[in-house]
């Protein structure tokens, strides 16, 4: 069925979730295996206000009061009702309130697949739909954080320049400040390729390397990857190649603008995003309030792709540092 699909567009992607939504909560992974009770999960679509029908999901808590807002952001390879399903589930049996939503031309959300005309344009719907949750008189109060993962983490960097006193901190696994050398074509091709998007945004040229290979440790967890059957897994379109490089550029030209707390969490062995940034932004932000946890030998998805232990430790030090900072608001 994904071989004969062409999931340029929102329905074709739609169909195929839903044929495989089964078969995906049943892998072997520890993530789908850890079982969660007392959780509400609601699924919708929107129309935003550039007239995209954005596709939504939360977990809530059913049975205590709610610590916490947490708001996901997705990264590039990546929708929000795939591996997220685990990680949302845990963090909503511990009293989170979690949302996540799939960019446009990302998962299940409106548009051509894998296709980012304008970084900014997909921060702004990121806000305007985080913005209507947080509106909500229910969570009035309550603390707000950004989890930001890969380019999800670029994405949350972005919201808090445009929204710098409305969050309550942020997390960022292997954020994507920098590309890791690995990744990024030689700087005469990436002039080459600059030029020709202007001409042919939408194509699919850009030279990739598998980055399941790149960024899974686990080779069993890297072969169930391809269960995350409506992700963009292609070559990456120009238009979009060109927005990722420059917005890498300018965060990690705008590393002390950021004030938040934070916590960054990021693998050693990454040659996806580049640690050494992770690095230069915890020494950088003008944060006081700030952690790193660097996890050794570990890849890129350190959430999805390494050890049950290291995924659930890695899981742990996220939830500490939520717990801290709810109890520290709380007084």
């Amino acid at each position: 069925m994904v071989a004969e699909a062409n999931l340029d567009q929102a329905p074709e992607r739609r169909r195929v979730r839903d044929a495989f939504r089964d078969i995906q909560l049943g892998i072997d992974h520890c993530l789908f295996k850890a079982q969660y009770s007392g959780i509400k999960m609601e699924e919708s679509y929107e129309v935003n206000s550039r007239g995209l029908e954005i596709f939504t999901k939360s977990w809530l808590p059913e049975n205590c009061k709610i610590k916490g807002l947490v708001c996901f952001c997705h990264g590039y390879g990546d929708t929000c009702t795939f591996f997220f399903e685990g990680i949302s589930k845990k963090l909503a049996s511990v009293g989170y309130g979690v949302f996540a939503m799939d960019y446009p031309g990302f998962g299940l959300s409106e548009g051509l697949h894998g296709y980012i005309p304008s970084f900014d344009s997909l921060v702004d719907d990121v806000i305007e739909c985080f913005s209507k949750i947080k509106e909500n008189p229910d969570y009035q109060g309550l603390p707000s954080f950004l989890f930001g993962q890969s380019m999800g983490g670029a994405v949350a960097l972005k919201v808090h320049f445009k929204q710098p006193h409305s969050w309550d901190g942020a997390i960022l696994v292997a954020p994507m400040c920098k590309m890791a050398d690995d990744v990024v074509p030689p700087w005469p091709v990436q002039q080459i390729l600059i030029c020709i998007a202007k001409i042919l945004p939408r194509e699919k040229l850009v030279p990739q390397k598998d980055l399941a290979e790149m960024a899974f440790k686990d080779i069993k967890k890297r072969e169930q990857c391809l269960y995350n059957v409506i992700a963009y897994k292609d070559k990456p379109r120009l238009r979009t190649a060109v927005e990722m490089l420059r917005t890498t550029q300018e965060i990690e030209r705008r590393l002390e603008e950021i004030s938040l707390p934070l916590i960054i969490l990021h693998g050693e062995a990454d040659i996806v995003t580049d640690p050494s940034v992770s690095k230069a932004l915890y020494e950088k932000t003008s944060s006081l309030d700030k952690k790193l946890r660097l996890y050794k030998d570990a890849y890129h998805s350190i959430l999805e792709g390494e050890s049950d232990e290291m995924i659930f430790k890695v899981l742990d030090d996220i939830i500490s540092w939520l717990e801290e900072h709810c109890c520290r608001r709380a007084n």
